[in-house]
Protein backbone atom coordinates (compact mmCIF):
# COMPACT_ATOMS: atom_id res chain seq x y z
CA UNK A 1 0.00 0.00 0.00
CA UNK A 2 1.14 3.42 -1.56
CA UNK A 3 1.60 5.74 1.54
CA UNK A 4 0.03 9.20 0.72
CA UNK A 5 2.45 12.11 0.67
CA UNK A 6 0.55 14.01 -1.96
CA UNK A 7 -0.65 18.02 -1.86
CA UNK A 8 -3.97 19.08 -2.72
CA UNK A 9 -3.36 21.50 -5.50
CA UNK A 10 -5.75 23.73 -4.85
CA UNK A 11 -4.40 24.45 -1.41
CA UNK A 12 -1.17 23.08 -1.29
CA UNK A 13 -1.39 21.53 2.49
CA UNK A 14 -0.17 18.02 3.24
CA UNK A 15 -3.73 16.34 3.29
CA UNK A 16 -3.48 13.45 6.25
CA UNK A 17 -4.51 9.96 5.19
CA UNK A 18 -6.64 9.68 8.99
CA UNK A 19 -8.42 12.39 8.26
CA UNK A 20 -9.59 11.76 4.83
CA UNK A 21 -10.65 8.09 5.92
CA UNK A 22 -12.62 9.61 8.43
CA UNK A 23 -15.03 11.59 5.75
CA UNK A 24 -16.88 8.35 4.58
CA UNK A 25 -17.64 7.92 8.86
CA UNK A 26 -18.43 10.78 9.55
CA UNK A 27 -20.64 11.54 6.41
CA UNK A 28 -22.41 8.16 7.34
CA UNK A 29 -22.91 9.24 11.17
CA UNK A 30 -24.60 12.55 9.60
CA UNK A 31 -26.45 10.76 7.30
CA UNK A 32 -27.81 7.82 10.01
CA UNK A 33 -28.68 10.83 12.17
CA UNK A 34 -31.09 11.90 9.48
CA UNK A 35 -32.39 8.65 8.67
CA UNK A 36 -33.44 8.19 12.52
CA UNK A 37 -34.71 11.30 13.01
CA UNK A 38 -36.76 11.17 10.25
CA UNK A 39 -37.59 7.27 9.83
CA UNK A 40 -37.35 6.19 13.14
CA UNK A 41 -37.03 2.46 13.57
CA UNK A 42 -38.36 2.26 9.95
CA UNK A 43 -34.78 3.50 9.03
CA UNK A 44 -33.49 -0.52 8.85
CA UNK A 45 -36.01 -0.42 5.88
CA UNK A 46 -33.62 0.85 3.47
CA UNK A 47 -32.99 4.40 4.60
CA UNK A 48 -29.74 3.44 6.68
CA UNK A 49 -28.96 1.11 3.33
CA UNK A 50 -28.81 3.85 0.70
CA UNK A 51 -26.57 6.16 3.33
CA UNK A 52 -24.02 3.00 3.52
CA UNK A 53 -23.99 2.56 -0.06
CA UNK A 54 -23.33 6.61 -0.66
CA UNK A 55 -20.82 6.57 1.89
CA UNK A 56 -19.03 3.57 0.21
CA UNK A 57 -19.36 5.51 -2.84
CA UNK A 58 -17.53 8.74 -1.33
CA UNK A 59 -14.66 6.33 -0.04
CA UNK A 60 -14.37 5.02 -3.19
CA UNK A 61 -13.82 8.31 -5.04
CA UNK A 62 -11.80 9.33 -1.81
CA UNK A 63 -9.32 6.45 -2.27
CA UNK A 64 -9.38 6.90 -6.35
CA UNK A 65 -8.71 10.22 -6.61
CA UNK A 66 -5.92 11.07 -3.66
CA UNK A 67 -4.86 7.64 -2.97
CA UNK A 68 -4.60 6.55 -6.30
CA UNK A 69 -6.07 2.89 -5.84
CA UNK A 70 -7.07 0.82 -8.87
CA UNK A 71 -10.78 0.74 -9.18
CA UNK A 72 -10.30 -3.43 -9.43
CA UNK A 73 -9.18 -3.59 -5.67
CA UNK A 74 -12.42 -2.54 -4.71
CA UNK A 75 -14.43 -5.01 -7.05
CA UNK A 76 -12.36 -7.70 -5.44
CA UNK A 77 -13.09 -6.36 -2.12
CA UNK A 78 -16.75 -6.37 -2.39
CA UNK A 79 -17.11 -9.78 -3.99
CA UNK A 80 -14.63 -11.09 -1.17
CA UNK A 81 -16.35 -9.42 1.69
CA UNK A 82 -20.22 -10.38 0.59
CA UNK A 83 -19.00 -13.95 -0.75
CA UNK A 84 -17.82 -14.12 3.08
CA UNK A 85 -21.30 -13.69 4.31
CA UNK A 86 -23.27 -15.92 1.85
CA UNK A 87 -23.17 -18.87 4.85
CA UNK A 88 -24.69 -16.10 6.94
CA UNK A 89 -27.49 -14.94 4.80
CA UNK A 90 -28.83 -18.21 4.02
CA UNK A 91 -28.58 -18.70 7.93
CA UNK A 92 -30.82 -15.49 8.06
CA UNK A 93 -33.26 -16.92 5.81
CA UNK A 94 -33.02 -20.51 7.44
CA UNK A 95 -34.06 -18.78 10.52
CA UNK A 96 -36.71 -16.56 9.25
CA UNK A 97 -38.38 -20.27 8.12
CA UNK A 98 -38.01 -21.72 12.11
CA UNK A 99 -40.05 -18.25 13.17
CA UNK A 100 -42.45 -19.51 10.94
CA UNK A 101 -43.07 -23.35 11.33
CA UNK A 102 -41.99 -22.99 15.11
CA UNK A 103 -44.63 -20.52 15.84
CA UNK A 104 -47.41 -21.88 13.27
CA UNK A 105 -46.49 -25.26 14.89
CA UNK A 106 -47.31 -24.68 18.68
CA UNK A 107 -43.70 -24.58 19.76
CA UNK A 108 -43.38 -21.00 20.92
CA UNK A 109 -47.19 -20.70 22.02
CA UNK A 110 -45.73 -24.00 24.21
CA UNK A 111 -43.32 -22.10 25.76
CA UNK A 112 -44.89 -19.09 26.69
CA UNK A 113 -48.22 -21.27 28.03
CA UNK A 114 -46.26 -22.89 30.12
CA UNK A 115 -43.82 -20.33 31.32
CA UNK A 116 -45.89 -17.38 32.12
CA UNK A 117 -47.76 -19.98 34.75
CA UNK A 118 -44.60 -20.07 36.95
CA UNK A 119 -44.92 -16.64 37.70
CA UNK A 120 -45.53 -15.47 41.72
CA UNK A 121 -45.60 -11.79 43.27
CA UNK A 122 -42.04 -12.05 45.18
CA UNK A 123 -40.22 -13.32 42.11
CA UNK A 124 -41.86 -11.90 39.57
CA UNK A 125 -39.10 -9.56 38.26
CA UNK A 126 -36.86 -12.96 38.20
CA UNK A 127 -39.35 -14.57 36.24
CA UNK A 128 -40.40 -12.16 34.19
CA UNK A 129 -36.64 -11.84 33.22
CA UNK A 130 -35.71 -15.41 32.65
CA UNK A 131 -39.46 -16.28 30.72
CA UNK A 132 -38.32 -13.05 28.22
CA UNK A 133 -35.01 -14.83 28.18
CA UNK A 134 -36.49 -18.16 27.10
CA UNK A 135 -38.89 -16.68 24.58
CA UNK A 136 -36.12 -14.20 22.98
CA UNK A 137 -33.64 -17.69 23.39
CA UNK A 138 -36.59 -19.77 20.99
CA UNK A 139 -37.32 -16.94 18.29
CA UNK A 140 -34.11 -15.38 18.31
CA UNK A 141 -35.57 -11.48 18.59
CA UNK A 142 -35.31 -9.36 21.36
CA UNK A 143 -37.37 -7.21 19.38
CA UNK A 144 -40.47 -9.75 19.21
CA UNK A 145 -40.06 -10.98 22.57
CA UNK A 146 -40.76 -7.12 24.21
CA UNK A 147 -43.58 -6.12 21.44
CA UNK A 148 -45.72 -9.39 22.73
CA UNK A 149 -45.08 -10.99 25.92
CA UNK A 150 -43.21 -8.15 27.40
CA UNK A 151 -45.73 -5.63 26.92
CA UNK A 152 -47.60 -7.91 29.07
CA UNK A 153 -45.50 -8.74 31.77
CA UNK A 154 -44.84 -4.80 31.98
CA UNK A 155 -48.95 -4.68 32.96
CA UNK A 156 -48.83 -7.42 35.29
CA UNK A 157 -45.70 -6.09 36.94
CA UNK A 158 -47.36 -2.23 36.79
CA UNK A 159 -50.57 -4.10 38.56
CA UNK A 160 -48.30 -5.72 41.61
CA UNK A 161 -46.90 -2.10 42.36
CA UNK A 162 -43.40 -2.17 40.75
CA UNK A 163 -42.49 0.92 39.14
CA UNK A 164 -42.29 0.62 34.83
CA UNK A 165 -39.16 1.09 34.54
CA UNK A 166 -37.41 -1.57 37.15
CA UNK A 167 -40.22 -4.21 35.08
CA UNK A 168 -39.01 -2.27 31.80
CA UNK A 169 -35.21 -3.11 33.10
CA UNK A 170 -35.91 -7.18 33.77
CA UNK A 171 -37.87 -7.57 30.06
CA UNK A 172 -35.41 -6.10 28.20
CA UNK A 173 -32.24 -7.58 30.15
CA UNK A 174 -34.04 -10.83 29.73
CA UNK A 175 -35.06 -10.58 26.20
CA UNK A 176 -31.82 -8.99 25.03
CA UNK A 177 -29.62 -12.20 27.27
CA UNK A 178 -31.94 -14.72 24.99
CA UNK A 179 -31.07 -12.74 21.76
CA UNK A 180 -27.47 -12.45 22.55
CA UNK A 181 -26.86 -16.60 22.84
CA UNK A 182 -29.91 -17.92 20.33
CA UNK A 183 -28.78 -19.18 16.97
CA UNK A 184 -32.21 -18.19 15.53
CA UNK A 185 -30.62 -14.27 16.33
CA UNK A 186 -29.74 -11.85 13.17
CA UNK A 187 -27.23 -10.14 15.26
CA UNK A 188 -25.72 -13.31 16.35
CA UNK A 189 -25.22 -14.68 12.95
CA UNK A 190 -24.02 -11.29 11.77
CA UNK A 191 -20.95 -10.72 15.03
CA UNK A 192 -19.99 -14.88 14.30
CA UNK A 193 -19.74 -14.60 10.12
CA UNK A 194 -18.53 -11.05 9.88
CA UNK A 195 -15.81 -12.35 11.96
CA UNK A 196 -15.74 -16.01 10.67
CA UNK A 197 -16.26 -18.03 13.54
CA UNK A 198 -18.71 -20.84 13.30
CA UNK A 199 -21.79 -19.65 15.02
CA UNK A 200 -22.38 -21.99 17.45
CA UNK A 201 -18.81 -22.26 18.81
CA UNK A 202 -19.07 -18.55 18.74
CA UNK A 203 -22.46 -19.02 21.07
CA UNK A 204 -20.43 -21.77 23.48
CA UNK A 205 -17.58 -18.83 23.82
CA UNK A 206 -20.15 -16.11 24.63
CA UNK A 207 -21.24 -18.29 27.80
CA UNK A 208 -18.09 -17.60 29.71
CA UNK A 209 -19.42 -14.05 29.81
CA UNK A 210 -22.90 -14.47 29.37
CA UNK A 211 -23.72 -16.44 32.02
CA UNK A 212 -21.78 -14.70 34.90
CA UNK A 213 -23.91 -11.49 33.52
CA UNK A 214 -27.42 -12.70 33.54
CA UNK A 215 -26.93 -14.59 37.04
CA UNK A 216 -25.87 -11.38 38.70
CA UNK A 217 -28.69 -9.39 36.81
CA UNK A 218 -31.11 -12.24 38.22
CA UNK A 219 -29.74 -12.54 41.65
CA UNK A 220 -30.41 -8.51 41.97
CA UNK A 221 -33.81 -8.80 40.17
CA UNK A 222 -34.44 -11.52 43.09
CA UNK A 223 -33.35 -8.94 45.96
CA UNK A 224 -35.24 -6.43 44.80
CA UNK A 225 -38.51 -8.36 43.95
CA UNK A 226 -38.27 -10.07 48.15
CA UNK A 227 -38.20 -6.63 49.49
CA UNK A 228 -41.36 -5.78 47.70
CA UNK A 229 -44.81 -6.03 48.83
CA UNK A 230 -47.54 -6.44 46.24
CA UNK A 231 -50.81 -7.93 44.81
CA UNK A 232 -51.34 -11.11 42.53
CA UNK A 233 -53.01 -10.28 39.09
CA UNK A 234 -54.56 -12.48 36.53
CA UNK A 235 -54.11 -10.35 33.53
CA UNK A 236 -51.52 -13.01 31.97
CA UNK A 237 -54.84 -15.53 31.81
CA UNK A 238 -55.48 -13.65 28.87
CA UNK A 239 -52.21 -14.42 27.08
CA UNK A 240 -52.70 -18.69 28.38
CA UNK A 241 -56.18 -18.53 27.61
CA UNK A 242 -56.43 -17.10 24.03
CA UNK A 243 -53.08 -19.66 23.49
CA UNK A 244 -54.48 -22.32 24.74
CA UNK A 245 -58.15 -21.97 22.86
CA UNK A 246 -56.43 -21.19 19.36
CA UNK A 247 -53.53 -23.89 19.65
CA UNK A 248 -53.10 -27.88 20.29
CA UNK A 249 -50.68 -27.32 23.74
CA UNK A 250 -48.98 -30.30 24.50
CA UNK A 251 -45.24 -31.20 26.29
CA UNK A 252 -44.73 -33.33 22.79
CA UNK A 253 -44.50 -30.35 21.13
CA UNK A 254 -40.98 -29.68 23.27
CA UNK A 255 -39.85 -32.94 21.17
CA UNK A 256 -38.40 -30.63 18.07
CA UNK A 257 -36.60 -28.24 20.03
CA UNK A 258 -35.10 -30.84 22.24
CA UNK A 259 -33.76 -32.84 19.30
CA UNK A 260 -32.40 -28.61 18.16
CA UNK A 261 -30.39 -28.94 21.42
CA UNK A 262 -29.34 -32.46 20.70
CA UNK A 263 -27.36 -31.38 17.19
CA UNK A 264 -26.36 -28.06 18.60
CA UNK A 265 -24.48 -30.40 21.33
CA UNK A 266 -23.64 -32.53 18.94
CA UNK A 267 -22.01 -29.95 17.00
CA UNK A 268 -23.20 -30.05 13.44
CA UNK A 269 -23.13 -27.55 11.12
CA UNK A 270 -25.40 -24.93 11.80
CA UNK A 271 -27.08 -24.76 8.34
CA UNK A 272 -27.71 -28.71 9.06
CA UNK A 273 -29.29 -28.12 12.20
CA UNK A 274 -31.30 -25.44 11.39
CA UNK A 275 -32.78 -26.79 8.01
CA UNK A 276 -33.59 -30.39 9.62
CA UNK A 277 -35.43 -27.99 12.55
CA UNK A 278 -37.31 -26.48 10.12
CA UNK A 279 -38.27 -29.78 8.53
CA UNK A 280 -39.06 -31.17 11.94
CA UNK A 281 -41.10 -28.34 13.04
CA UNK A 282 -43.18 -28.27 9.61
CA UNK A 283 -43.78 -31.88 10.12
CA UNK A 284 -45.17 -30.90 14.13
CA UNK A 285 -47.15 -28.37 12.69
CA UNK A 286 -49.18 -30.46 9.91
CA UNK A 287 -49.45 -33.51 12.85
CA UNK A 288 -50.45 -31.21 15.87
CA UNK A 289 -52.29 -27.85 14.29
CA UNK A 290 -53.66 -28.90 11.01
CA UNK A 291 -56.38 -26.88 11.34
CA UNK A 292 -54.07 -23.58 11.39
CA UNK A 293 -52.17 -24.79 8.52
CA UNK A 294 -55.55 -25.67 6.43
CA UNK A 295 -56.46 -22.02 7.60
CA UNK A 296 -53.06 -20.11 6.35
CA UNK A 297 -53.06 -22.38 2.99
CA UNK A 298 -57.09 -22.08 2.15
CA UNK A 299 -56.08 -18.04 1.88
CA UNK A 300 -53.96 -18.62 -1.36
CA UNK A 301 -55.30 -22.09 -2.64
CA UNK A 302 -58.14 -23.97 -2.93
CA UNK A 303 -59.08 -27.42 -3.93
CA UNK A 304 -57.67 -31.22 -2.35
CA UNK A 305 -56.84 -31.21 1.63
CA UNK A 306 -53.43 -31.99 0.19
CA UNK A 307 -53.22 -28.96 -2.13
CA UNK A 308 -54.13 -26.49 1.05
CA UNK A 309 -52.26 -28.41 3.63
CA UNK A 310 -48.92 -28.38 1.61
CA UNK A 311 -49.20 -24.46 0.91
CA UNK A 312 -50.26 -24.00 4.11
CA UNK A 313 -46.59 -25.56 4.82
CA UNK A 314 -44.74 -23.67 2.39
CA UNK A 315 -46.61 -20.16 3.18
CA UNK A 316 -45.25 -20.72 6.98
CA UNK A 317 -41.92 -21.32 5.63
CA UNK A 318 -41.07 -18.17 3.83
CA UNK A 319 -44.36 -16.05 4.43
CA UNK A 320 -45.41 -13.15 6.84
CA UNK A 321 -48.16 -14.75 8.17
CA UNK A 322 -50.63 -14.27 11.07
CA UNK A 323 -53.51 -15.74 13.45
CA UNK A 324 -56.79 -14.11 14.83
CA UNK A 325 -56.51 -14.77 18.84
CA UNK A 326 -59.50 -12.00 19.39
CA UNK A 327 -56.55 -9.75 21.28
CA UNK A 328 -54.13 -7.71 19.06
CA UNK A 329 -51.40 -8.49 21.29
CA UNK A 330 -51.77 -12.03 21.17
CA UNK A 331 -52.18 -11.71 17.62
CA UNK A 332 -48.98 -9.64 17.51
CA UNK A 333 -47.33 -12.83 19.64
CA UNK A 334 -47.96 -15.79 17.03
CA UNK A 335 -47.35 -13.43 13.53
CA UNK A 336 -44.14 -15.01 12.28
CA UNK A 337 -42.08 -13.04 9.28
CA UNK A 338 -40.76 -16.25 7.89
CA UNK A 339 -37.74 -16.16 5.59
CA UNK A 340 -39.41 -13.00 4.32
CA UNK A 341 -39.09 -11.02 6.98
CA UNK A 342 -35.09 -11.35 6.54
CA UNK A 343 -34.96 -9.21 3.60
CA UNK A 344 -34.11 -5.86 5.20
CA UNK A 345 -31.64 -7.34 7.44
CA UNK A 346 -30.23 -9.29 4.03
CA UNK A 347 -29.83 -5.87 2.68
CA UNK A 348 -28.63 -3.88 5.39
CA UNK A 349 -25.59 -6.44 5.32
CA UNK A 350 -24.64 -6.39 1.83
CA UNK A 351 -25.10 -2.86 1.81
CA UNK A 352 -22.41 -2.62 4.57
CA UNK A 353 -20.55 -4.99 3.28
CA UNK A 354 -20.44 -2.89 0.30
CA UNK A 355 -19.12 0.06 2.95
CA UNK A 356 -16.74 -2.22 4.42
CA UNK A 357 -15.07 -3.50 1.58
CA UNK A 358 -14.72 0.31 -0.28
CA UNK A 359 -12.98 0.92 3.42
CA UNK A 360 -10.98 -1.66 4.37
CA UNK A 361 -9.81 -1.54 0.33
CA UNK A 362 -8.57 2.17 0.55
CA UNK A 363 -6.54 1.19 3.53
CA UNK A 364 -8.88 3.31 5.40
CA UNK A 365 -9.92 1.27 7.77
CA UNK A 366 -6.43 0.47 8.24
CA UNK A 367 -5.93 4.05 9.02
CA UNK A 368 -8.44 4.09 11.54
CA UNK A 369 -7.51 1.27 13.20
CA UNK A 370 -3.64 2.72 13.88
CA UNK A 371 -5.45 5.14 16.09
CA UNK A 372 -6.26 1.71 18.31
CA UNK A 373 -3.09 -0.01 18.18
CA UNK A 374 -1.42 1.38 20.64
CA UNK A 375 -3.84 1.37 23.77
CA UNK A 376 -4.35 -2.57 22.35
CA UNK A 377 -1.05 -3.81 23.33
CA UNK A 378 -2.51 -6.08 25.77
CA UNK A 379 -5.50 -8.77 26.05
CA UNK A 380 -7.12 -6.57 28.99
CA UNK A 381 -6.69 -3.01 26.68
CA UNK A 382 -7.56 -4.67 23.17
CA UNK A 383 -11.36 -6.28 24.49
CA UNK A 384 -11.72 -2.69 26.46
CA UNK A 385 -10.71 -0.60 23.59
CA UNK A 386 -13.37 -3.45 21.17
CA UNK A 387 -15.68 -2.87 24.00
CA UNK A 388 -15.53 0.92 24.33
CA UNK A 389 -15.47 1.34 20.52
CA UNK A 390 -19.01 -1.01 19.76
CA UNK A 391 -20.35 0.65 22.62
CA UNK A 392 -19.84 4.10 21.16
CA UNK A 393 -20.65 3.86 17.22
CA UNK A 394 -24.03 2.35 19.43
CA UNK A 395 -24.38 5.94 20.32
CA UNK A 396 -22.98 7.14 16.59
CA UNK A 397 -24.35 5.62 14.11
CA UNK A 398 -27.20 4.74 16.62
CA UNK A 399 -28.38 0.99 14.95
CA UNK A 400 -26.62 -2.13 16.06
CA UNK A 401 -26.42 -3.84 12.93
CA UNK A 402 -24.02 -1.35 11.79
CA UNK A 403 -22.07 -0.99 15.17
CA UNK A 404 -21.34 -4.77 14.88
CA UNK A 405 -19.81 -4.72 10.93
CA UNK A 406 -17.92 -1.62 11.86
CA UNK A 407 -16.29 -2.80 15.26
CA UNK A 408 -15.82 -6.17 13.63
CA UNK A 409 -14.46 -4.66 10.22
CA UNK A 410 -12.15 -1.75 12.56
CA UNK A 411 -10.73 -4.58 14.78
CA UNK A 412 -10.46 -7.77 12.35
CA UNK A 413 -7.01 -7.09 11.39
CA UNK A 414 -5.63 -5.84 14.78
CA UNK A 415 -6.77 -9.22 16.68
CA UNK A 416 -5.33 -11.06 13.87
CA UNK A 417 -2.06 -9.45 14.17
CA UNK A 418 -1.74 -9.63 18.02
CA UNK A 419 -2.44 -13.60 18.05
CA UNK A 420 -5.72 -13.67 19.31
CA UNK A 421 -8.61 -16.06 18.22
CA UNK A 422 -11.56 -14.02 16.31
CA UNK A 423 -13.97 -15.94 18.68
CA UNK A 424 -12.57 -13.57 21.54
CA UNK A 425 -13.25 -10.62 19.15
CA UNK A 426 -16.73 -11.75 17.90
CA UNK A 427 -17.57 -11.96 21.49
CA UNK A 428 -16.54 -8.83 22.26
CA UNK A 429 -18.51 -7.48 19.72
CA UNK A 430 -21.24 -9.18 20.67
CA UNK A 431 -20.45 -8.28 24.55
CA UNK A 432 -20.94 -4.34 23.57
CA UNK A 433 -22.65 -3.63 20.50
CA UNK A 434 -25.48 -6.03 20.47
CA UNK A 435 -26.46 -5.46 24.50
CA UNK A 436 -26.03 -1.56 24.85
CA UNK A 437 -28.08 -0.80 21.55
CA UNK A 438 -31.03 0.17 23.88
CA UNK A 439 -29.38 2.37 26.49
CA UNK A 440 -28.91 4.92 23.76
CA UNK A 441 -32.47 6.86 23.49
CA UNK A 442 -31.74 8.36 19.93
CA UNK A 443 -31.04 4.70 18.30
CA UNK A 444 -33.20 2.85 16.83
CA UNK A 445 -33.21 -0.05 19.78
CA UNK A 446 -33.65 2.48 22.22
CA UNK A 447 -36.55 4.37 20.40
CA UNK A 448 -38.39 0.90 19.64
CA UNK A 449 -37.83 -0.06 22.87
CA UNK A 450 -39.35 2.68 24.75
CA UNK A 451 -42.13 3.10 21.96
CA UNK A 452 -43.24 -0.26 22.52
CA UNK A 453 -43.55 -0.08 26.08
CA UNK A 454 -44.26 3.31 26.50
CA UNK A 455 -41.61 3.74 29.27
CA UNK A 456 -38.84 6.44 28.43
CA UNK A 457 -35.24 4.99 27.70
CA UNK A 458 -33.84 7.45 30.69
CA UNK A 459 -36.08 5.65 32.91
CA UNK A 460 -35.57 1.97 32.04
CA UNK A 461 -31.55 2.24 31.78
CA UNK A 462 -30.60 2.20 35.07
CA UNK A 463 -32.32 -1.34 35.59
CA UNK A 464 -31.06 -3.21 32.26
CA UNK A 465 -28.73 -5.19 34.59
CA UNK A 466 -27.41 -7.04 31.81
CA UNK A 467 -26.92 -4.76 29.14
CA UNK A 468 -24.94 -2.74 31.94
CA UNK A 469 -23.14 -5.24 33.01
CA UNK A 470 -22.30 -7.64 30.07
CA UNK A 471 -19.61 -5.30 28.70
CA UNK A 472 -17.56 -5.26 31.49
CA UNK A 473 -17.76 -8.90 31.95
CA UNK A 474 -16.25 -9.45 29.03
CA UNK A 475 -13.04 -6.49 30.10
CA UNK A 476 -13.17 -8.86 33.29
CA UNK A 477 -12.88 -12.13 31.76
CA UNK A 478 -10.26 -11.08 29.54
CA UNK A 479 -8.27 -9.71 32.23
CA UNK A 480 -8.59 -13.05 33.79
CA UNK A 481 -7.09 -14.53 30.50
CA UNK A 482 -9.92 -17.53 31.14
CA UNK A 483 -10.37 -19.76 27.48
CA UNK A 484 -7.78 -16.80 25.95
CA UNK A 485 -5.47 -18.52 23.42
CA UNK A 486 -3.22 -16.76 20.89
CA UNK A 487 -2.16 -18.02 17.81
CA UNK A 488 0.81 -20.88 17.97
CA UNK A 489 2.44 -18.77 15.28
CA UNK A 490 2.45 -15.55 17.51
CA UNK A 491 4.07 -17.93 20.46
CA UNK A 492 6.74 -19.24 17.81
CA UNK A 493 7.34 -15.54 16.95
CA UNK A 494 7.64 -14.27 20.24
CA UNK A 495 9.97 -17.04 21.39
CA UNK A 496 12.21 -16.47 18.28
CA UNK A 497 12.48 -13.09 18.73
CA UNK A 498 13.47 -13.05 22.17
Amino acid sequence: MLLYNEFDEMTHKPLSRLGISLIPIITLVILLALDISIFGSDAILGASQVSLLFCAGIAVWLSTWLFKMPWKDFEDAIKSNIGDVTSAIVILFLIGAISGTWTMSGIVPTFIYYGVKIISPKVFLLTACVICALVSLMIGSSWTTIATIGVALLGIGKAEGFSEGLVAGAIISGAYFGDKISPLSDTTVMASSMNKVPLFEHIRYMLFTTVPSITITLVIFLIIGLTHTGTDADTISKYTDLLGARFNLTPWLLVTPILTAVMIAKKMPALAVLGLSTVLAAITAVVFQPDIIREIGSRVASGSDGKIMFTGVVQTIYDTVGLETGDPEVNELVTSRGMVGMLNTVYLIICAMCFGAAMKAGGMLRNIAELIVPFSKHRGSLVASTVVTGTTLNGIVSDQYLSIILTSSVFKDIYDKEGYESRLLSRAVEDSATVTSPLFPWSSCGMTQATILSVPTITYLPYCFFNIISPFMSIIIALTGYKVVRAVKDKAKTSSSA
